[in-house]
């Protein structure tokens, strides 16, 4: 298995002998307006991409956890091929079928999807708790499973939670990607995992290794790579948790 940050949550992960395009968000730096009732008024995304966009534009699949625009822009929309496959939950296929997209496959609740050999299984989480947790709406994470890979966890936009655990605990992966920009309006908590939320993963789950990403590129995500990595430090975690730049890659084994 191998796995490139591009941007934020947008990933290019080599698996099982396919390719995914995960979450991309493709805008040119400063193309989107700030996150609204936030802290700063910081144009998205805070940063450029890493290389050509034209290196991503080709995969086996794309999959797309849910529709906030720091995961499916609309340069996405208009540069990735209309015929590419496509993943998704429910909820986004209407939408994302009014763009244009006709070769799309749900991954429904409770079932597993398999793609050329990959299986696919959906698992929940938590966009924030309250009233903001109710309005950013149902977002999905990814179970990855094919023979002779390691099995990795897709966190998705969500905070350390009870389907988390659940996740963890039942599937057992030997990886989890998660989002760790502790993305916060100016009321209400968190609504992606914070430093603690990684620290307290990392209890859990000691046998795992933990990827950290969606940090640096969105107005909103307060955690950057260096507070995290602070944090992680003085936890004396710091050697379980990836902290890659945009465009690096990594390799994990079976």
């Amino acid at each position: 298995m191998k796995i490139q940050l591009i941007r934020n949550a947008a990933l290019w992960l080599e698996y099982g002998g396919v390719t995914f395009l995960i979450d991309p968000m493709l805008s040119e730096q400063g193309a989107n307006s700030p996150i609204v009732n936030t802290e700063n008024d910081r144009r998205n995304p805070l940063v450029p991409l890493p290389g050509p966009v034209q290196q991503w534009l080709s995969p086996d699949a794309v999959l797309v956890t849910h529709l906030h625009q720091d995961h499916w822009d609309a340069a996405a929309v208009s540069l990735l091929p209309h015929e590419i496959p496509l993943l998704c939950q429910d909820v986004d296929q209407e939408t994302i079928a009014a763009q244009g997209f006709g070769n799309i496959t749900v991954v429904q609740d409770n079932a597993a999807l398999t793609f050329r050999g990959v299986t696919l299984t959906r698992t929940a989480g938590r966009h924030g708790t309250g009233e903001i947790g109710e309005r950013m709406g149902k977002v999905s994470g990814f179970i990855f499973q094919a023979e002779g890979e390691p099995v990795l966890y897709l966190a998705g936009d969500t905070i350390w939670c009870a389907e988390v655990k659940q996740a963890l605990d039942e599937y057992s992966p030997e990886a989890v990607i998660v989002n760790a920009g502790g993305a916060q309006f100016i009321a209400g908590g968190h609504i992606t995992m914070n430093d603690q939320d990684v620290v307290d993963l990392c209890h859990y789950t000691p046998e795992t290794s933990v990827i950290a990403v969606h940090m640096d590129a969105i107005n909103h995500c307060l955690v950057t790579r260096d507070l995290l990595k602070a944090c992680l430090q003085q936890e004396g975690l710091l050697d379980r948790v990836a902290l890659p730049l945009d465009g690096e890659w990594i390799q994990i084994d079976a």
